[in-house]
């Protein structure tokens, strides 16, 4: 996979998001193994940016380490690549999900507080300017021969 280019600015911005960040990769004494690149690329797909610590201290063997995945300083290794996106799937059987809505009624003197309360509402459910929770209205069913003339 070729080397992303970035600039100094993007690359100062990497590394800022990843200051707060803890190693999600540890390399022990076993090395690089499939299962150290597999865990790496499977975290960068989740999370796109991630660090990786190198539990070593001969410095030429963890700089050969970090070269195989990418540049490094010191003991900890920054990683980044871009997420990919997720194809979405379409479910024949898909349903609205409920949603969380807020209903705020103010009182008719503007001397009490309004009257908040948070519902639940369902697919078919709709809030009217009221306040008040409806089902939603279905379209009319016409015949067919009204449709086809």
């Amino acid at each position: 996979m070729p080397a992303i280019q970035l600039t100094p600015a993007q690359r100062k911005e990497h590394r800022a998001a990843a200051h707060h960040l803890d190693p999600v990769v540890l390399i022990g004494g076993d090395g690089l193994t499939p299962a150290v690149m597999k865990e790496t690329d499977a975290a960068l797909k989740a999370h796109g940016l991630i660090k990786v610590r190198v539990f070593s201290d001969d410095r030429d063997e963890r700089a050969a380490l970090l070269d195989r995945l990418a540049d490094h300083i010191g003991k900890l290794l920054v990683l980044w690549r871009p997420i990919p996106p997720k194809e979405k799937t379409e479910r024949e059987d898909a349903k609205p999900a409920p949603k969380l809505v807020k209903i705020v009624k103010f009182s008719k003197s503007g001397n009490h507080r309004p009257q908040v309360k948070k519902v639940r509402l369902l697919g078919n459910q709709r809030v009217t300017p009221g306040g008040n929770i409806r089902r939603a209205k279905k379209p009319r069913t016409t015949s067919v021969k009204k449709t086809a003339a």
